[in-house]
């Protein structure tokens, strides 16, 4: 597939195939979730060695991305990526770093669970650049490895 002459879209599709339909069928509908609680975000996507991400951005700047979503061929996790000083009376988020916070996510309903809800919007609240609610969205593939690490695994 000559990767230039495709839309972002169709890009991202392909890169989501190479999941099992379990697997694929969830980061679909995370992405669809987060595009509803997010419709201004640029999306920027990472075809990685380690991980398929997604960043959710006010900007086209990786370093203003507030969210994002990396997949693994068995798991899934939301990234708070300015997320250190989120108030997480819950302990939802783990992580140690001076920046990042994540949260593995069981399913896309994991969303829609009102402590989550609670900790993106005070994190929305705290991004260095606030989303803009003029912003049009946009989907940007921004790097694809040439070798990765296998998106199926056999079950266990």
């Amino acid at each position: 597939m000559k990767q230039d002459t495709l839309t972002p879209e169709v890009l991202l599709a392909s890169f989501i195939a190479k999941f099992s339909l379990e697997s694929a069928t969830l980061i679909r509908a995370v992405r669809r979730k987060m595009r509803a609680r997010l419709p201004n975000a640029i999306e920027m996507v990472y075809d990685n060695y380690n991980f398929l991400v997604i960043g959710y951005s006010p900007t086209q700047r990786p370093l203003d991305a507030i969210f994002s979503i990396a997949a693994q061929a068995r798991r899934i996790t939301l990234f708070f990526l300015q997320g250190a000083d989120v108030p997480d009376p819950r302990g939802l988020l783990r992580g140690t770093g001076k920046v990042v916070r994540g949260m593995r996510l069981a399913g896309a309903a994991t969303l829609d669970r009102p402590e989550v809800r609670s900790l993106m919007k005070a994190a929305l609240e705290r991004a260095r650049t606030p989303m803009d609610p003029t912003t049009a969205h946009r989907l940007v593939i921004r790097a694809v490895s040439t070798k990765q690490r296998p998106r199926r695994l056999e079950p266990r």
